[in-house]
């Protein structure tokens, strides 16, 4: 389960990853949850950022992880290529 990114507020800290089987997928997305949630939520990243999957995540908790898949598209992107090219990913780490 490689960790794509981390962001982190004063609050949580949101961590969205990739599951090893996602190498199946076609369709780039993440999962993302926080200490002690289990049933992560789903982000598809293209081919718009939009929900797939609501886990455990309240929906305050959606509204926001799914600004910050928004906002950091672009590298929540580039680590999905790497990811299925297998390549390493290395998490990107954002304090806020």
């Amino acid at each position: 389960m490689p960790k794509a990114f981390i962001y982190a507020t004063a609050k949580v800290i949101w961590t969205f990853l990739f599951y090893g089987s996602d190498n199946n997928e076609n369709r780039a997305h993440v999962h993302v949850g926080k200490a002690g949630v289990v049933d992560l939520g789903k982000i598809w990243l293209e081919p718009q950022v939009e929900i797939a999957k609501k886990g455990e995540l309240t929906d305050r908790q959606l509204a926001e992880v799914l600004e910050i898949a928004k906002r950091f598209r672009k590298d929540l992107m580039k680590q999905w290529v790497k990811f299925k090219a297998g390549e390493k990913v290395k998490s990107i780490k954002v304090k806020e």
